[in-house]
């Protein structure tokens, strides 16, 4: 099957010249991370000028590692932890924000290609994006409802297209452990006032624990068609295929006695192989976005888009199966004007989506939905309106000021009972303002504070959480963030440094549970405390193109959290003061990047993790840890038309035995989900490039 796959793709160097029409120079990929212009709150500014804690994930920086997920490079950024329980089972952490995702990345905002990519009832199935459908990101750290809703968590911009047009084939292909298979196809066709992407992304693997198979297929097309000196187009469509076994968490015992296994049979539930545990998810995305240029100080962007998506999730306790059609638009209008000193940018505008979903769940008989047990229409939407005025004055002044009004609703019905009311909860309209000052205070320090309100209503899967309650007396999360720190280029823009501070109280914080069953649910956490100090540098060594070493940097981030419970009950329990479970006290990463002149290459990665609390009591731990890994490669690109890339790597290379995605609060102490040990990969990727035709 691959092979004919590979075949298939290869045919497509031989018979696409014919359509090619332009070439443009490659990305220049030595850029400082400081002089990278970055699109977060509209203002398309350089990262080291902007008044937002930012982590910016570049092409180079997911092209570090196996090509297959963009987990490693996330975690190599402060702030930010993105977690794996087994292949395909993706969980996004932003400054404490896993406390409310048992699967999946709620509380986070997500976009891609500016299209809502999380669905009205505030999930984001973050895992049907392949490894090839982000060029870029952006995590805004920290709240960013003034111009983005919902969210307390941050906010994440996806780019899934490069700057540089370069018409041609691209294939990949890569082998590695526990049968991890990945192959990669994408057509650029066109010229730069109509571009096409056509890909197609095919990974499985058995996984490193038993009952841990997973197979994706996505493909998808983007294009840009530029109508004339004012106006262009873009559409954006994708069709995710995902299906990955569900192995289930691990008591401490059986963690230490076998990581490799999934979770057994205990009383009266069945183990993960008996209920045949797994997720089945299909998600069809489409959208279009016009950009139309009124004159040269006044602009509109705006977004339509549809999407379905269906999953079927036999598990331990029940079989559910839920369709959620939806659909959403996106408009923002800016406003640019200079004076003799000074620049004045205004963006106003609002967003809307509107949710159709039903779920039903099942006994579940041997992973097939037997008998039903709950039958629930479920009707949301949510709407956000906002404005932002950006003011740069003289002496390297900056001002930002803005907010959104927002408003949700959620009506579900129980088609199972009947003569069922109604249950309707609305979140009343919450203003979410931020303010932010930037000073340049010499030659490349660039100081900055800003406060931010942040809030958050609960999703649709907090309140019809897997035990089949309705709980709507949930009440929407909220709090304050105050936030400083300074950004700095030196030694010629080789060297950038990066601190920030931050300070934030939110209240009614949501955090997940889980009852004797094992099923999720969730209950407001009363209010916490979440101190942190995030910290990047990026030094250059060595950019000689003509020397032996053309190109050598070494990269280091260190995040400091100290999170914890300011004031939380429940019953007897007093957790006040305790430590907030799934964040670690320090994490700190590394890397070192070179290239040779000959086209030789090495990426080496360092992580470590301290302890992390694994409940609300603090009374259990999951251990530290260090990873290690590295790839070495050779890129060849002397051919006018043909570029070759052949790599091979390893990771954790230490074989530390870890849990990367922790059950949080988890019945009977089942916690640990254990990560793979030492595993290898080895891949090639082909590029031909279109330049004759004009």
């Amino acid at each position: 099957m691959f092979m004919k796959k590979i075949l298939l793709g290869g045919s497509l160097f031989f018979l696409l010249p014919h359509y090619c029409l332009s070439q443009t120079e490659p990305e220049d990929t030595s850029k400082t991370l400081g002089e990278v212009v970055i699109n977060a709150f509209g203002q398309n500014r350089q990262l080291k000028k902007s008044a937002v804690a930012i982590n910016y994930v570049s092409k180079t920086q997911l092209e570090r590692f196996n090509n297959t997920s963009i987990l490693p490079a996330l975690n190599n950024t402060p702030g930010v932890r993105m977690e794996e329980r087994s292949p395909g089972s993706y969980r996004m952490n932003v400054r404490g924000s896993t406390l409310r995702s048992p699967f999946g990345t709620r509380n986070v905002k997500v976009y891609w290609n500016g299209i809502p990519f999380t669905d009205p009832g505030g999930n984001t199935y973050l895992n049907q994006l392949s490894y090839y459908d982000f060029n870029s990101i952006e995590i805004i750290k920290g709240p960013g409802g003034s111009l983005y809703g919902a969210g307390t968590g941050g906010v994440i911009l996806i780019n899934g297209q490069s700057q540089n047009w370069i018409p041609g084939v691209d294939i990949g292909y890569l082998r590695g452990s526990f049968d991890l298979s990945n192959l990669n196809v994408e057509v650029k066709l066109g010229k730069d006032d109509s571009r096409n992407i056509i890909g197609y992304t095919h990974q499985s693997s058995d996984g490193y624990r038993d009952h841990t198979n997973m197979r994706r297929d996505i493909a998808t097309w983007q294009a840009q068609i530029k109508a004339n000196e004012k106006e262009q187009l873009s559409a954006s469509v994708l069709y995710g295929d995902l299906y990955y076994q569900t192995p289930g968490a691990l008591t401490k015992t059986e963690y230490n006695n076998n990581p490799k296994a999934a979770r057994p049979a205990a009383g009266s539930n069945p183990s993960a192989d008996q209920a045949k545990a797994a997720i089945y998810q299909k998600t069809f995305l489409a959208g279009i976005t016009n950009s139309y240029h009124f004159n040269e100080s006044f602009q509109n962007t705006s977004i339509i888009y549809g999407a379905f998506s269906q999953i079927k999730n036999p598990t331990f306790r029940n079989y559910e199966r839920r369709i959620e059609p939806h659909f959403g638009g996106r408009t923002v209008f800016e406003w640019d004007h200079h004076f003799s000193n000074t620049a004045l940018q205004i963006i106003f505008g609002a967003e809307a989506q509107k949710g159709f979903f039903n779920t039903k769940t099942f006994a579940n008989v041997n992973g097939n939905p037997g008998s039903i047990l709950t039958d629930d229409d479920i009707n949301n939407w949510i709407y956000s309106a906002f404005a932002q005025a950006d003011l740069q004055l003289p002496h390297d002044w900056n001002i930002t000021v803005g907010s959104s009004i927002n408003r949700s609703s959620i009506t579900i019905t129980r088609l199972s009972v009947p003569a069922f009311t109604p249950v309707k909860t609305t979140y009343n309209s919450e203003w979410a303002p931020r303010l932010a000052v930037s000073k340049k205070l010499f030659a490349n320090l660039w100081m900055y504070a800003s406060i931010a309100k942040g809030f958050s209503p609960p999703t649709v899967a907090e309140i019809l959480p897997s035990t089949s309650v309705i709980s709507t007396d949930l009440q929407a999360e909220h709090g304050i963030s105050y936030e400083a720190g300074f950004k700095s280029s030196w030694l010629q823009q080789r060297l950038y440094v990066e601190i920030n501070a931050f300070s934030y109280q939110l209240k009614n914080a949501i955090v997940q549970r889980k009852d004797a069953n094992n099923a999720d649910y969730f209950a407001n956490a009363g209010s916490t405390r979440q101190k942190g100090l995030e910290s990047q540098a990026w030094y250059q060594l060595f950019q000689h193109p003509q020397h032996f070493i053309s190109n050598a940097s070494i990269r280091l981030s260190h995040t400091w959290n100290d999170f914890s419970y300011k004031n939380f009950k429940q019953g007897a329990n007093d957790y006040s003061g305790k430590q907030l479970p799934s964040v670690a006290k320090n994490t700190v990463a590394m890397t070192f990047d070179l290239i040779t002149k000959s086209g030789l290459y090495t990426n080496l990665t360092y992580f470590y993790s301290d302890p992390i609390a694994l409940n609300d009591a603090n009374s259990e731990f999951a251990s530290s840890y260090n990873l290690f890994g590295g790839r070495i490669g050779w890129h060849f690109d002397k051919l006018s038309v043909w570029r070759l890339n052949i790599f091979f790597g390893a990771d954790n290379l230490f074989d530390v035995k870890y849990s990367l995605g922790n059950d949080i609060n988890a019945a009977g102490g089942r916690y640990y989900n254990a990560a793979a040990g030492r595993n290898y990969f080895v891949g090639v990727a082909l590029n031909f490039i279109c330049k004759n035709a004009k």
